[in-house]
């Protein structure tokens, strides 16, 4: 599986974005799939998780109700929508699949997106 992370850009505090992560392979859609974010100077850390199926979706505390996880699987895309973004989201943010788990933890992640970067200004 390749992951293609786009939509990043420079946005002031308040507004949205919609990050995509596009998929080669037709396995795409039998897996987990997490969105993480690294800030300048900080550890990597989760941000959101998918199931295959969209059923099931997880995400950290500090995006809870401002970001949105989806994805389709005929496209075989996902999607970060980020409302009321605050400075402190900025990061560049990474795509994953997991193979065997819920796409929530960092390193039971199986392949790996680069990264799209996300500025948030005051």
């Amino acid at each position: 599986v390749q992951l293609q992370a786009s939509g990043g850009g420079l946005v002031q505090a308040g507004g949205s974005l919609r990050l995509s992560c596009a998929a080669s392979g037709r396995t795409f859609s039998r897996y987990a799939m997490g969105w993480f974010r690294q800030a300048p100077g900080k550890e990597r850390e989760f941000v959101a998780a998918i199931s295959w199926s969209g059923g099931s979706t997880k995400y950290a505390d500090s995006v809870k109700g401002r970001f949105t996880i989806s994805r389709d699987n005929a496209l075989n895309t996902a999607y970060l929508q980020m409302n009321s973004l605050l400075p402190e989201d900025t990061a560049v943010y990474y795509c994953a699949v997991d193979r065997s788990g819920m796409a929530d933890r960092s390193a039971g992640m199986d392949y790996w997106g680069k990264g799209t970067l996300v500025t948030v200004s005051s």
